[in-house]
Parts: structure tokens; C-alpha cells; sequence
């Protein structure tokens, strides 16, 4: 009964249009209310405990880190590096998009920032050149959920705090298979360019390439003193995100000399806005967290797998199916503040490595950021684009199949995870 309670009393509040966060404050009232225990001061309690974390603090950072990149003209020469590299390519600026949208995804880790940035350089471009915008939105849509998986990601930040797993670890677990991702996007889109014929740019000289990869250089130089300091232990993913906000000013204002001192109010203005939504999001999921607890749901849950237990990749392809459908009607963080305090204890008693389940998780749950009904990097793009919402998702398909294959041999062969992890943690 707990568990129907919990259910409907959340579809409820989300089809009044409550937000979120609310819904999920309003989802553990009506819990408290069942179970004889309605005070308020324990959700006063846990709201301030959900948001008193240090790991919590790299939300934040990595945040304003995105928006002083972006305005910083890091974003645009990373397209100007990918461009001259593979722009003659047949479909070339396919290719670009998928590499910049690699690239922005190990700066900020956020998909609708990367998104919106490489969007907003590319379509332009890509409009010129004679490209099917809504097959190129949906493209770019697709390389946009890369951001949740490659580090640094907000994502792995919030479910390892919720989850109780290593930052650091699920940081280093998602760098292969966000690179998978982008590889499946690659074949696809060389299929497409081929069967369709689509337009090459001019072959930029070698000396313009160099050039263009010498002024893209320090850009290019931050995954690799994010993940180097990660895997060194020179700092933690906190610390790392601190080192990023400082990394992007530098670069903005002595580097490229893009950043202006007036810019900095509405940068930090954006960055708080954004964080803020987030951070509450979190305090409100711990009181729902903390009955989920106290209610038992979690046993619920695992008496209900129960069957499938005995077998790691039947449960864990059951488990994704969940996530997938829950994904497809909620957006990014709920599903994780929702899901994860239930789906852990299971995941755990069942003896599967919790960085595994959370690279898979994270990886699907971006997936569901390119799935209607909410699809928020779809929107995102299609509002960049000015494209309709319709052809934008028929295009998105053929990439839709391709990253849901990725995750496919991720449950099929944990190894593409649990390898990579061991290499670069060792």
C-alpha cells in the first residue's frame, strides 16, 4: 500500500503542474500521513541535511564553470579545431558536432548547456550548407547526452551522493562508454552520409589546421587536467570543479580575452539560478529518501525482483527497462533522486558493482533527455533550431537506436565498464 501511496500521490501533484521539487515535498507528506508520523520537523531535518554535502558543492562550480566557458569562446574553438580537422569529410559538420559535443561534454557535464552552445554555433552552418536541420538537430541532440556520461558530470555528482558511490570512481567509469556513445554516433551518421550524399566543406590547408588546433590548445587542455588530477589524487571531484571555474577565468581573461569584468553579475547570476533548482531538487528528494527508508520500499522493490536476483544481467536489463520508461515522463534529476534510493538496495544485495549499475543509470537516464514526451535536450535543440518538435524526433530515431545498442552490450558485457574502471583506478 506504501508504495501505491508513494506513486500516486506524485503522479498527482506532477499532472497539477506542481514543480518537482514540491511534488516530491507533497509525495512525503502524504507518506508521513499514511504511515502516522507526520512531523515537520523531519522534513525541515532532512531538507537541510540533503543539501549539506561537500560532494554537493561541485554542482555548483562545474555550473558556472559551463557558463564561463561558453561565454569565454572556449565553445567556439573547439568547433574551429573539429572543423579543420574533419569538415571535408562527406558530412563533415555531422562529424564536428559529434566531436565538439565530446569535447563540451568533458568540460562542463551538463547536456542542455553543451547542447544549446554547440547547437547554436552548428545549425547556423549546417542551415548554410544545405544539411537537413532536423536530422542535424536530432544529431546534435544525441551527442549532447554524451555531456551526462564523459567527466566531469553533474549527474555522476548527484547519484553519488544519493547512492553513496565514489564521485571519483563513477568519473573514471563513464569515460569509455561516453566514448562508445560517440562512436555509434559516428557509424551513423557515416551511414547516413554516404546513402544520402550529403555536402562536403573545402579541406582546410594543414597550416590552418595547426593553427587552428594551436588556439584550441588550452581549451583542449582541460579534460586532461580534470581527469589527470582525478586519477592522480591531486584533488577531488569537488576540488576539481573549483579548478575548472578557475581554469575557465584565466582562459576567458587573460588567454582569449573574451571575458569581461561586466560579464561576470549575469554569468554567476545564471550559474545560481540553475544551481539552485538543483540543490532544492536534492533537499527535497532526501525527505522523500528518508521515508522511502522508513517505509521499507526498497525490500518492497527487491521481494518484487526477487526472481530475476540469481541472474546479474536479466535484473539489471529489468532494471533498465524501469529507468527507460520512468525517463521518457520525468526529466534528469528526478529520476535519479527518485529511483536511485530505491533501486540501490537491491542493486547492492544482488552483487552488482554500484559504479556499474550507476554508469548504466546515468546512461540511460540521458538517453530519456532525447525521448518524448518531456525530452529536454530535444526541446532545447529544437528551440535553437527553430525546428518543429515532430521532424526533429523522427530524425533522432536512427541515434536513439544507436545509443540504446551502446547500453544494450553494457548489460550484455559489464567487462566494457568494469575493465576501463580497473585501468584507470589502479
Amino acid at each position: 500500500m506504501i508504495v501505491a501511496i508513494f506513486v500516486v500521490s506524485l503522479l498527482a501533484a506532477m499532472a497539477l503542474g506542481v514543480p518537482i521539487a514540491f511534488a516530491l515535498l507533497t509525495c512525503s507528506m502524504a507518506m508521513m500521513a499514511y504511515m502516522g508520523i507526520f512531523d515537520a520537523q523531519i522534513m525541515a531535518q532532512n531538507l537541510l541535511s540533503g543539501a549539506d554535502s561537500f560532494p554537493l558543492m561541485a554542482i555548483p562550480f562545474f555550473v558556472l564553470a559551463g557558463e564561463l566557458m561558453n561565454a569565454g569562446g572556449i565553445s567556439r574553438r573547439i568547433v574551429n579545431v573539429a572543423g579543420a580537422w574533419v569538415g571535408h569529410f562527406k558530412g563533415g559538420l555531422g562529424y564536428v558536432a559529434i566531436f565538439a559535443c565530446v569535447i563540451m561534454a568533458s568540460l562542463s557535464g551538463s547536456a542542455i548547456a553543451d547542447t544549446a552552445a554547440v547547437a547554436a554555433l552548428l545549425i547556423p552552418m549546417m542551415r548554410k550548407a544545405g544539411y537537413n536541420i532536423p536530422r542535424a538537430s536530432g544529431l546534435i541532440a544525441s551527442g549532447g547526452i554524451i555531456a551526462p556520461i564523459i567527466p566531469p558530470s553533474i549527474g555522476f555528482v548527484m547519484l553519488g551522493v544519493v547512492g553513496n558511490i565514489s564521485i571519483t570512481k563513477l568519473f573514471m567509469a563513464g569515460i569509455v562508454p561516453g566514448l562508445l556513445m560517440a562512436l555509434a554516433l559516428v557509424a551513423t551518421w557515416a551511414y547516413q552520409a554516404r546513402r544520402d550524399h550529403m555536402p562536403r566543406g573545402d579541406k582546410t590547408p594543414m597550416r590552418a589546421r595547426l593553427s587552428a588546433t594551436v588556439a584550441g590548445f588550452w581549451a583542449l587542455m582541460l579534460p586532461l587536467l580534470i581527469v589527470g588530477g582525478l586519477k592522480a589524487g591531486y584533488f577531488t571531484p569537488t576540488e576539481a570543479a573549483v579548478v575548472a571555474v578557475f581554469y575557465a577565468l584565466f582562459i576567458g581573461f587573460v588567454v582569449y580575452r573574451e571575458l569581461r569584468v561586466s560579464m561576470l553579475y549575469g554569468l554567476l547570476l545564471a550559474a545560481a539560478k540553475t544551481s539552485a533548482v538543483v540543490m532544492f531538487l536534492v533537499a527535497a528528494a532526501q525527505v522523500s529518501a528518508w521515508l522511502i527508508a522508513a517505509a521499507n520500499i526498497p525490500m518492497v522493490v527487491a521481494d518484487m525482483l526477487q526472481p530475476l536476483a540469481s541472474n546479474p544481467v536479466l535484473l539489471m536489463a529489468a532494471i533498465m527497462v524501469i529507468v527507460f520508461v520512468v525517463g521518457t515522463a520525468l526529466d534528469f534529476a528526478p529520476t535519479i533522486l527518485i529511483l536511485v534510493p530505491v533501486l540501490m538496495p537491491v542493486v547492492r544485495m544482488a552483487g552488482i558493482d554500484p559504479v556499474y549499475f550507476g554508469v548504466l543509470f546515468i546512461m540511460n537516464n540521458a538517453i530519456g533527455l532525447i525521448t518524448p514526451p518531456v525530452g529536454t535536450v530535444l526541446n532545447v535543440v529544437c528551440g535553437v533550431a527553430k525546428e518543429r518538435m515532430e521532424p526533429v524526433i523522427r530524425a533522432v530515431l536512427p541515434y536513439l537506436a544507436a545509443q540504446m545498442t551502446v547500453l544494450l552490450l553494457l548489460i550484455l558485457f559489464p567487462q566494457l565498464v568494469l575493465a576501463p574502471l580497473a585501468f584507470f583506478t589502479r
